[in-house]
């Protein structure tokens, strides 16, 4: 009876706990059979360390792929040397009718033995009667001799410091940028009853530049490009504490550029103000950072023709234009 007895009591015990066990989960009426018949469970496996991961898979075409995080946009490189444009000649402006804005007064420069001179007619607005414009020939009419000042600012520069009216001559391609040497831009003539304001670009009319605004436009981009690299590369080599200066002096550039050219006749068709000004500020830069101003490292490259497009059953440059037939 005894050994009967021993066999019955492990399955009275199931007995007993197969409801528990039946509403138990899995996991844990797998641990109850294995605490009673002494099952010892197998270890999950462990992964192994140290082995490298596997590279995700690439993704297929039109699939957005693992997203990477996006770099840091890094500031364009100041190049190695100045960049240095064509630099004017006194030869491109000797002779040239130019006007003050391309509008009012007149400017001549001419040449006399190894001497430059100049004829100019300052125009202004008469002191009695502000509304009404006046014009001032300087020295009488006569021409007025200018001195030779070398090219400090990268072009060439002339000076009549004894007139009048002292003024500064620097050359621009085509025209000539004018600056008072006086204590204020403004000459007053009491005995001609006028006061004239002959600061800014004197050159051609507007009716003779209208033509070139595409290469106008073509030259300023080579020329902006020129005075932001030079500005880049003389902040580069700058100290620290002169880093401020430099900056502001850039921004103050680009303000009396605009103030200077905004009284051009037609300025906003032809640019032609604004392209002079920005030559002479690269040259100047260039200038004062060492380079040889004789030499050009940039220039404006020729605008290639269009081809023409290509007609069927036309002939674009035949005299008549008309239609091409068969034979």
């Amino acid at each position: 009876m005894r050994p009967i007895r021993s066999l019955l009591l492990p399955i009275l015990a199931v007995a007993v706990a197969a409801p528990g066990m039946l509403a138990a989960p899995p996991a844990q009426a797998q641990n109850f059979f294995e605490r009673l018949f002494g099952i010892k469970p197998e270890r999950p496996p462990v992964p192994p360390r140290g082995l490298p991961e596997a590279p995700p898979a690439p993704a297929a075409p039109g699939e957005p792929g693992p997203s990477a995080a996006p770099e840091a946009p890094r500031p364009a490189p100041a190049p190695a040397r100045p960049i240095v444009l064509k630099t004017p000649s006194e030869d491109g402006v000797i002779g040239q009718d130019l006007q003050l804005n391309g509008l009012s007064g007149t400017l001549k420069l001419e040449r006399s033995g190894t001497a430059v001179t100049a004829r100019i007619k300052l125009p202004g607005t008469k002191i009695s009667q502000p509304a009404e414009s006046c014009t001032v020939p300087l020295a009488g009419g006569n021409p007025v001799t200018l001195s030779a000042e070398g090219k400090p600012e990268g072009v060439p520069r002339f000076e009549a410091a004894g007139a009048e009216c002292p003024l500064r001559f620097d050359v621009t391609e085509g025209g000539v940028l004018v600056s008072s040497l006086g204590a204020g831009p403004i000459c007053t003539f009491s005995a001609a009853d006028c006061a004239t304001t002959p600061v800014g670009l004197w050159g051609p009319a507007a009716a003779t530049l209208i033509p070139r605004a595409g290469e106008f436009d073509t030259a300023r981009g080579v020329a902006d490009k020129a005075v932001r690299d030079n500005y880049k590369l003389m902040t580069q080599r700058a100290r620290r504490e002169d880093v401020r200066p430099i900056v502001s002096e850039q921004a103050a550039f680009s303000s009396d550029r605009e103030q200077l050219c905004r009284t051009y006749a037609r300025e906003g068709t032809h640019g032609f103000c604004h392209l002079r000004v920005t030559e002479n500020r690269a040259l100047a830069l260039a200038t004062r950072l060492g380079a040889n101003t004789a030499t050009p490292t940039a220039a404006v490259a020729p605008r290639r023709p269009r081809p023409k497009p290509a007609v069927e059953g036309m002939n674009p440059d035949a005299a008549g234009g008309g239609d091409v037939l068969p034979e």
